[in-house]
């Protein structure tokens, strides 16, 4: 079967917004100022949205999975996320549809959100809480340099960088964060949710077929060409001639 081949020619600050991602712009962002205005009246309400593994895992609040991604920490954060979405998100949902757009945005966040919760009560941290739908966004910066690898974009809206190696950065990134100290930013969220959308991509989009790197053929290729080296200079040693091609 022949592979999808996605192009993507219109610029990505193209003024047409697609259904999926207007509306998870204006459903964020409505949250966003309802929760700011709401906050001093009912702030445990609203803390019963973010995701707490005490909360999932002890007393079952599942809903918290997918009401995390709808809430965040301040402006920037709300804007960085929103435009990451408009820029990587609209190619997706006109190439995939509406459905299936949204249906892979909320098995990132909900699988990040997963990965969040684990990793937290496997080492102790009980009481932390989650926010932001950076996971689902992870999501879709996998998916746009998995569909459109060789598309320039600007790396933090400042750097042409082609996407599969904006990806590829993010990732090395996130999973170095990780093991550091404690920055208050979930990276296990993140890389969450890009493992996720790898997996989903990988095994339910008809005809995606991702093909991951010969590691096995790189070496035995490296150890040809290093034998052949060995003999062109065996060879000039003891001949005198040129080198053996």
């Amino acid at each position: 079967m022949a592979q999808p081949r996605y192009t993507y020619r219109r610029s990505f600050f193209h003024d047409y917004f697609t259904t999926g991602v207007k509306w998870l712009l204006i459903v964020n962002t409505a949250v966003f100022i309802l929760t700011g205005l709401l906050s001093p009246q009912f702030s445990d309400d609203i803390r019963l949205l973010a995701l707490a593994p005490v909360a999932v895992v002890k007393h079952f609040a599942i809903w918290q999975l997918a009401t995390y991604l709808f809430l965040h920490g301040g402006v920037w954060h709300l804007v960085f996320n929103m435009l990451t979405l408009w820029m990587f998100g609209t190619p997706l949902e006109r190439d995939w549809g509406t459905r299936r757009f949204l249906k892979y945005y909320f098995i990132c966040g909900i699988g990040a959100g997963v990965c969040d919760v684990l990793l937290n009560a496997v080492i102790g941290n009980w009481n932390t809480s989650t926010i932001g739908a950076s996971g689902a966004i992870y999501g879709l910066l996998l998916a746009f340099g998995v569909c459109y690898p060789n598309q320039t974009v600007l790396m933090n809206f400042l750097f042409p960088i082609k996407a599969k190696y904006m990806v590829m950065i993010y990732a090395a990134i996130e999973l170095w964060m990780s093991t550091g100290v404690n920055t208050g930013v979930s990276n296990i969220a993140h890389l969450g949710g890009m493992v996720v959308g790898f997996v989903y991509l990988k095994s339910r989009l008809p005809g995606m077929r991702i093909k991951l790197p010969d590691w096995r053929g790189a070496y035995r290729q490296w150890k040809l060409q290093r034998a052949k080296r060995k003999f062109q200079v065996y060879m000039k040693k003891h001949d005198g001639g040129p080198w053996v091609n």
